[in-house]
């Protein structure tokens, strides 16, 4: 019986364990095209309709499946992040447009010296910089891994911050009234490294977007990230027009959160 996986002994509630063996029975494609019903996982696991209901209810949230009104639970598809070119973007701003809720995992928080990256900001090799590694979340599947570093000098009262729900330039702005007025970013399809791969939860032939950017506020560069996304859950997005051209979509001289 299924409700053997769950555990009564622990302080995880049951919904929340009936929810994390669902999502799994998904990702790995055990159900095709529909969830059991509530009274056939009702059976299967042995609990209370409240406790299955409110798994479910967690699923729709996080958009792992779609559910309607006299119809089964049915998998829904994966929803594309799109992002617009040329615009100093927020990633979390697009997550929550495509519906879906978003968080981060912070791997890496700490002041270290980098010689490469002291020189893409044009400071001396031992400068010390602030660099903050996180894992980035679209509900509860991995959607990009990223990484920033920025001169300590200036960063130095981020360390206080929490970035699991929270985003770097409103940090940015509000703990030290630096704000980013431009920036430049290369982008490149790339195939994730294997550690990578693992993080991001993608496989072996998945490939990515890699994205750097350095960004600047009043005339000084500030901030060098670099950012691996999923390249089947991003897109990117402009417009062009035979009167107008080529037109990036978005609004360059403005600085979103990120």
């Amino acid at each position: 019986m299924a409700g053997s996986t769950l555990d009564r002994d622990t302080s995880v509630p049951l919904w929340r364990q009936l929810q994390r063996h669902l999502l799994t029975r998904v990702r790995a494609g055990e159900f095709a095209d529909y969830v059991p019903g509530e009274l056939a996982l009702v059976e299967e696991y042995g609990v209370s309709r409240q406790t299955v209901r409110q798994a479910l209810r967690q699923l729709r949230a996080d958009g792992v499946i779609i559910s309607e009104r006299g119809r089964q639970p049915r998998i829904a598809p994966i929803p594309e992040i799109s992002q617009p070119v040329g615009a100093l973007y927020s990633l979390f701003a697009s997550v929550q447009a495509a519906g879906l809720s978003q968080h981060s995992v912070v791997r890496t928080f700490d002041v270290r010296a980098d010689a490469i990256i002291a020189e893409r900001l044009d400071l001396e090799a031992s400068t010390p910089l602030v660099y903050l590694e996180r894992l980035r979340l679209a509900g509860e599947e991995p959607l990009a891994l990223d990484r920033v570093w920025l001169p300590e000098s200036l960063a130095r009262p981020l360390l206080d911050a929490d970035f699991r729900h929270t985003s770097l330039y409103d940090e940015l702005d509000r703990r030290t009234g630096i704000r980013l007025d431009r920036g430049s970013e290369q982008i490149h399809a790339v195939v994730p490294t294997p550690a990578e791969r693992v993080q991001l939860r993608c496989d072996a032939a998945a490939a990515a977007f890699s994205v750097s950017r350095i960004g600047h506020a009043e005339g000084r560069p500030v901030e060098w990230r670099h950012t691996v996304v999923r390249g089947d859950r991003f897109a990117l997005t402009a417009e062009f027009s035979g009167r107008a051209g080529y037109r990036l979509v978005g609004s360059p001289g403005r600085a979103e959160p990120i």
